[in-house]
């Protein structure tokens, strides 16, 4: 079974991007890069330019599922609303193209990488780096790339988790499902 996976790490002048080949089980990159936005003065420019470099990049690539990162909570309240606003219109084309999406929090992404959720991005660019068998001409000068590597990355390495695969409907059925975790 091969499966594709588009990481995205959201950004208002940099947006990261990675994908991912799962062929047997095992992951190797497949091409990561940036979205370069700040040429770009208006937001509204900047948010039509993101729909349309990621919906090039999904009918390039043809992913099966998109992992994105989450955005964090900050001090400045537009900064939060603009980063908002560009993780959205990534979902939007994903959306667009019928990509199921998979967000991840920023301390999760790390911790699934590195085992740290405080890690820098560069212990999360080396990582990546030794998991996936990377030459140093493969990584890219932009955090933001190997962000958004590491977002698929921890995608790829949730979906070989069994208990990822369970559902619950309600707290009733994660009882149900667990009796010999609850007491």
């Amino acid at each position: 079974m091969e499966k594709i996976i588009l990481g995205i790490d959201p950004g208002t002048n940099i947006m990261g991007y990675g994908l991912i080949k799962v062929v047997d089980g095992k992951a190797q990159m497949m091409t990561m890069g940036v979205i370069d936005l700040r040429k770009f003065a208006d937001g509204y420019l900047k948010l039509g330019h993101i729909f349309e470099r990621v919906t090039g990049i999904i009918d390039a690539y043809l992913p099966d599922e998109m992992a994105i990162e989450a955005p964090f909570f900050g001090k400045n309240v537009q900064s939060m609303l603009k980063l908002g606003r560009a993780q959205g219109t990534a979902i939007a084309a994903a959306i667009h193209h019928g990509v199921p999406i998979h967000e991840y929090a920023p301390m999760k992404i790390k911790m699934a990488i590195t085992g740290n959720g405080n890690a820098s991005k560069e212990q999360v660019a080396g990582m990546l780096q030794r998991m996936l068998k990377l030459r140093t001409e493969d990584m890219s000068d932009f955090m933001d790339a190997t962000d958004a590597l590491g977002a698929a990355y921890c995608h790829y390495m949730q979906m070989n988790r069994p208990e990822s695969q369970v559902h619950y409907r309600s707290w009733k059925d994660f009882v149900n499902k667990n009796k010999d975790k609850v007491k």
